[in-house]
C-alpha cells in the first residue's frame, strides 16, 4: 500500500475533506498538530487508531499538493 492510499475522500464525511483510512480523522488535523509542534509520538498517543504511516501519508499528501502533482492514489468513496 502506498502512503497516499491511506488518504480517502468521502463526500459524506467532513464534506469531502481528506481523511485517513476512512477514520473520522482529517488530514488537516494531523498537519495542524504537526504545525503546532506536536511530535508524531504525541499524535499517536492522542489518536490510538492512527499508525505511524498515517502521519507520513498526511505529509506525503501535503507535499504532493504543494508540488502540483496528481494524487491518483487517493480514493474517493461514498460518492453516489
Amino acid at each position: 500500500m502506498s502512503l497516499l492510499e491511506r488518504i480517502v475522500i468521502d463526500p459524506n464525511i467532513f464534506s469531502g475533506k481528506p481523511i485517513i483510512r476512512g477514520l473520522r480523522i482529517k488530514v488537516e488535523t494531523v498537519l495542524a498538530l504537526l504545525e503546532q509542534g506536536a511530535t508524531p509520538e504525541e499524535i499517536l498517543q492522542d489518536y490510538p487508531d492512527l499508525e505511524p504511516d498515517d502521519i507520513r501519508a498526511c505529509l506525503a499528501y501535503a507535499r504532493a499538493l504543494v508540488a502540483n502533482e496528481t494524487i491518483e492514489s487517493v480514493s474517493l468513496t461514498g460518492a453516489p
